[in-house]
């Protein structure tokens, strides 16, 4: 594949537009009174797909953090009233993470901003993610809109 001057444009467009939204929402995190990591570990609770909640190690996986980090963040995010742990009801040697009213208000909130962010940027960054499409059939399907 031979780049042109416009994949590199496209490929800085892109990054700088990632790191601006991961910058602001460090900012929005903060200033509602979290940490971006906490920010974060709301997310992975209240995102996961299994509405028990998820273990401390699927926490781990969706933060990119080693075990006992995660184990660190949640102590943390516990003693702050907006985690709890909790034992699965089917396997007692199960703990899973749930959010408090405290942590999932925070988290809908700072979710209601960064939604309407996404939707901001979703104005200026398109362009950008054509530019990186394949430009050759994968597999012989068209994957250009």
């Amino acid at each position: 594949m031979q780049l042109r001057d416009a994949d590199y444009e496209d490929l800085l467009t892109l990054r700088t537009g990632l790191r601006r939204f991961l910058r602001w929402s460090e900012q929005q995190a903060e200033a509602a009174g979290l940490t971006p990591a906490q920010h974060q570990l709301l997310l992975a609770i209240r995102g996961h797909s299994d509405r028990r909640g998820p273990t401390v190690g699927e926490v781990a996986d969706y933060l990119l953090l080693r075990h006992h980090s995660a184990v660190g963040l949640v102590d943390r995010a516990v003693a702050a009233g907006l985690v709890k742990r909790v034992r699965d009801q089917q396997d007692h040697r199960v703990v899973r993470l749930r959010l408090t009213a405290k942590g999932g208000k925070r988290l809908e909130s700072l979710s209601e901003v960064h939604m309407a962010e996404l939707e901001r940027l979703s104005l200026k960054l398109p362009s950008a993610w054509r530019g990186l499409m394949p430009r050759q059939p994968l597999h012989g399907i068209d994957v250009r809109p």
